[in-house]
């Protein structure tokens, strides 16, 4: 099957398909004389792996790491979990910095009027934290 027909059965766009060459994450598909690459069933497989592992949030080395465990017939499923756990460690990290985001926005969007007049601890919040960062940057002083 040509690109357009792999990434339909698989889920995977062409363009993240030839991404995926690129980096070497899948192996160079089997090309015509005339340069089309050619997919095969087992190929689609492993293109549906890597949508399944991305849907999940795996990245890019982690999906490495899996694909290889995954053609590792004597891998031991302990690999796999410590794989998963890790990531799973990743992701309610993420989960606890994005409430505390939302939380932050909560409470400046409760304490901002919204109404007509230019006070707005939100933009306040913004402008402080700009001008911390600009004060920790070594280019800070040529700033100013």
């Amino acid at each position: 099957m040509n690109i357009g027909e792999a990434a339909r059965a698989s889920g995977v766009s062409a363009k993240m398909i030839r991404y995926y060459e690129s980096i070497g994450l899948i192996g160079s598909a089997v090309r015509t004389q005339a340069g089309y690459r050619v997919y095969e069933e087992a190929d689609v497989h492993t293109l549906r792996f890597v949508r399944r592992a991305r849907d999940l949030g795996f990245s890019v080395p982690q999906i490495e790491t899996l694909l290889a465990l995954w053609r590792d017939r004597s891998r031991a499923s302990a690999d796999v979990k410590q794989v998963a756990l890790a990531h799973i460690a990743e992701l309610e990290a993420r989960m606890r910095q994005l409430k505390q985001m939302a939380d932050t926005l909560r409470h400046l969007a409760d304490n901002c009027c919204g109404d007509g007049r230019p006070h707005c601890p939100i933009i306040e919040e913004l402008s402080e934290g700009a001008e911390a960062a600009s004060s920790r940057s070594p280019h800070a002083s040529a700033r100013r």
